[in-house]
C-alpha cells in the first residue's frame, strides 16, 4: 500500500468517546474507530478530535496551529462535525420555552465554516473527507438533555420529541451539500447507521454517542469504503 496518513478532525465521536454506564461517565472506547483504522491499515492516524468541539473551534485551531504552513502531502483529512454545532441551550429553553433559541453554531455559519475548512485542507495539499453525524435517537436523547430541567417546558418549545432528530438531520444534509459543492469525498456515516434494522443498539444511553459497538461499526464501514477504491485511498 502506498504511504498514507489520515488526520481526524471532529468532536467526541471522532475522538471515540462513549458513555461508560458502569463508571457513570464519558470515557474513551476501547474499540474507537481511529485506533482500529490505524491497526488495520498500517498507516499513521493523527486524531485531533475533541469532545464538545464545533467546526468553528476546529477550524480556528487548524488555522492557528494545525495546518498553516504545513504541506499535508496528499494526506486524507476527515472532517467530522455537526453534532455539537446543532446543539441547543436546553437550560435556557427550559427557562424560556416561548423565546427564540439558536443552535450553538447556526446552520448558515456551519455551512460557511465547513466550506472554509475544506478550502484550507485543499490549499495545504490534503484530501478532505466530510463525515456526516450519525443519527440520534430522539426519545433517549430528550430524556438525557432534560435531566434536572422542566422537560414539559422543553417539549413545548420543540413541539414534539422527534423535532430533535429533524433538527440534527438538517446539519447532516448540510455536510452532504458541502461535499457536493466542493467536490470532495463523503463518508456517510449517517446513512450506514440508518441502513441497520436497529441502529439504536449502536448508541449509548444518551441517545447520541455511538457505543463501543457503534465505534467498531464505523471502523468497518470506513474500511469497506477504503478497500473498494483502486488506489487504496479511503472513502
Amino acid at each position: 500500500m502506498a504511504n498514507r496518513v489520515l488526520h481526524v478532525w471532529g468532536d467526541s465521536i471522532g475522538k471515540g468517546i462513549i458513555f461508560d454506564e458502569q463508571r457513570n461517565r464519558y470515557a474513551l472506547s476501547p474499540d474507537r474507530c481511529a485506533d482500529q483504522l490505524q491497526q488495520s491499515l498500517g498507516i499513521p492516524v493523527h486524531n485531533h478530535a475533541r469532545m464538545g468541539a464545533t467546526v468553528v473551534e476546529g477550524l480556528a485551531i487548524a488555522q492557528s496551529r494545525g495546518f498553516i504552513g504545513e504541506d499535508l502531502h496528499d494526506a486524507m483529512i476527515a472532517l467530522e462535525y455537526g453534532g455539537n454545532d446543532c446543539d441547543l441551550n436546553w437550560a435556557a429553553i427550559a427557562a424560556d420555552p416561548t423565546g427564540e433559541h439558536e443552535a450553538k453554531v447556526p446552520l448558515p455559519e456551519f455551512r460557511q465554516k465547513l466550506t472554509e475548512f475544506v478550502r484550507l485542507v485543499l490549499q495545504q495539499g490534503g484530501r478532505p473527507v466530510l463525515v456526516t453525524p450519525p443519527p440520534l435517537e430522539a426519545s433517549r436523547y430528550f430524556a438525557w438533555v432534560t435531566r434536572g430541567l422542566d422537560a414539559q417546558a422543553v417539549l413545548s418549545f420543540l413541539g414534539d420529541v422527534q423535532h430533535i432528530y429533524r433538527w440534527q438531520e438538517r446539519y447532516a444534509l448540510a455536510v452532504r451539500d458541502v461535499a457536493r459543492e466542493m467536490r470532495c469525498a463523503l463518508f456517510d456515516v449517517r446513512d450506514a447507521f440508518l441502513a441497520q434494522r436497529n441502529f439504536t443498539a449502536l448508541l449509548c444511553i444518551d441517545g447520541i454517542h455511538p457505543n463501543s459497538s457503534g465505534q467498531a461499526f464505523i471502523a468497518r464501514q470506513a474500511l469497506n469504503q477504503w478497500v473498494k477504491l483502486p488506489d487504496q485511498r479511503p472513502i
